[in-house]
């Protein structure tokens, strides 16, 4: 039991420090004139592997770290919210107790935690600017879109490997 809480707390650094890291260096797309942050593809992977609250706290704390790391702070307690929302999402969604229909599950729960940020971030920013937050639609659902997408293969093949599921007993 206390072995599987070790593992658990070292997984959650892990992954908290891979959500700062990769959201905080984004990848430049050409074809999108602009940039793309691999975190959202993090945030849903601890909402599978981690349950409700660690991956809540691990997507949170990620994500708003490297908000305050880029000088967006303003932004870390929606950001907070809204990437601890998306993992709690994916959890419950995903079917983390049913292997039936679980690839579907796993697809639905990505698509639901990006609109989740989609909707979340419009909202904010419509509280901070006004209509003017219409502008960052087109950008966020570029990156809702490359990162469902990332994130879903990244949750399929770690809910298809043994690597995680009984060793760890991370629930």
């Amino acid at each position: 039991m206390r072995s599987n809480i070790i593992k658990k707390i070292s997984l959650s650094g892990l992954l908290t420090a891979v959500i700062t890291t990769v959201t905080f260096f984004p990848v430049p797309v050409p074809i999108a004139h602009g940039y793309v942050n691999l975190g959202d593809c993090f945030v849903l992977l601890a909402g599978i592997i981690l349950g409700p609250s660690y991956g809540f706290m691990v997507a949170g704390v990620g994500s708003a770290l490297a908000d305050i790391f880029a000088g967006f702070a303003n932004y870390a307690p929606a950001t907070f919210v809204i990437k601890g929302a998306m993992a709690l999402v994916v959890y419950y969604i995903s079917g983390h107790r049913s292997s039936s229909g679980r690839s579907f599950r796993i697809v639905l729960s990505g698509v639901l935690a990006e609109l989740i940020m989609l909707i979340g971030y419009f909202l904010f920013e419509l509280a901070l600017y006004g209509a003017g937050a219409v502008a960052s639609i087109p950008g966020n659902s570029f990156q809702g879109i490359c990162c469902a997408v990332g994130g879903c293969l990244l949750m399929l093949t770690v809910s298809k490997s043994s690597v995680l599921s009984k060793k760890l007993d991370l629930r």
